[in-house]
Formats: C-alpha cells, structure tokens, sequence
C-alpha cells in the first residue's frame, strides 16, 4: 500500500478526475514553485472510483485556484494548517479566463493569429459553459 504523509502546511487538491493532475500541475505552474509537490494518480475512491490527488507544501497566496473551476468543477480544495483541515471549498467559477483553456475551433481567429489569447467567458453557470469571445466556441471538457 502507499502511504504519501500528511500535510502540516499547504493545499490538498482532491477529487481530481482520475488522469487529471498533470494538466492541473502545469496550469498552476507548479513545476516553477519552490515547494514539495505530492502528485498521486489513480487513488481508490468510493465516491468516483479512481482519482487523482495533489498536495502542495507549504503558504501559497500567489496560486490562483479559481482556475481549476474551469477545468474540472468536481474539485475540492483542502487548506492545511498545523497539520488540521482548516478551510473546504470547491473553485470558483471566473467570469473570464485567458490562456487556461484552448479554442478548437479551426475557423476561430485565434487559430490563425498566433499572438492573440485564447479568452473565454462563463455563459452558462449551471452547466459550466464556458464559450470562446471571438467565435463563441463552447470549451468541451474530456
């Protein structure tokens, strides 16, 4: 059995969708944060099945968490201090985000003008709809 030790500071970032950490870990940049970093894939969950689980060590105000709302909205945020959940939470949902989530739309004209950001904006809360500001593209999950 594996046995990943417990947190005394930090953030545990759980119910992950199973396969799904490493896409998180390169939004949050967190190959570029001077902490320990605890990835574990495909840990048994009775409520999902499979997972995937995140641990972050140490104080990290600078992490936009909201971010993970747009990629997965099943997501729950742990903080951590003196080693006792202190704070529960599921992302936020952002109005707007730049540069998280691609268009795949091949007509769009972030397809042809490499420089421009790929912006979306929330258009249906409820169903997590996110859509494409210049050619109203919906983001699709996978």
């Amino acid at each position: 059995m594996l046995n990943i030790g417990g947190l005394n500071q930090g953030i545990v970032i759980d119910h992950i969708k199973a396969g799904g950490a490493m896409k998180i870990y390169t939004y949050l940049n967190l190959e570029n944060l001077d902490c320990s970093v605890a990835i574990i894939k495909n840990a048994k969950s009775n409520k999902m099945g499979k997972k995937d689980i995140i641990k972050i060590e140490g104080t990290l105000e600078e992490l936009n968490l909201d971010i993970l709302g747009v990629l997965d909205p099943s997501i729950t945020i742990n903080m951590i201090d003196q080693g006792t959940i202190i704070d529960k939470k599921n992302p936020n949902l952002p109005e707007k985000v730049t540069n998280v989530i691609k268009c795949k739309n091949p007509r769009c004209i972030t397809s042809v003008e490499q420089d421009l950001p790929h912006t979306f904006k929330l258009t249906d809360r409820n169903k997590c709809v996110y859509r494409c500001v210049y050619c109203e593209q919906a983001f699709e999950r996978r």
